[in-house]
């Protein structure tokens, strides 16, 4: 790479972040202006959810996960240990036996 090519592709990298800065600001300005971003962050404090016993709410800065569990629910990992135990030989949890 000679000294000409460096500074051409020093030149197009320089362009392609002020195009990214600069739609990054603007698309912020856009938003700002139009009220969108407050409504967003208006509707996510307001919305709650009502408490569950097999509900798990997760919330952290930026997202909020929400966990259901069913009622009498067998993860798969536990059914994927009872079908290889049952093929092995050994005594299932329906036998009792071991």
């Amino acid at each position: 790479m000679t000294l000409k090519d460096i500074v051409k592709w020093n030149k197009r990298v320089s362009a392609m972040y002020a195009a990214g800065i600069w739609t990054m600001i603007c698309s912020f300005v856009y938003y700002k202006y139009t009220g969108r971003y407050e409504d967003k962050l208006v509707k996510e404090e307001v919305e709650e959810e009502p408490e569950d016993v097999n509900k798990n709410v997760y919330r952290t800065t930026h997202t909020k996960t929400v966990i259901i569990y069913k009622k009498d629910f067998v993860p798969y990992t536990t059914r994927i240990l009872n079908l290889i135990q049952s093929f092995s030989g050994d005594a299932g949890p329906e036998d009792g036996s071991k």
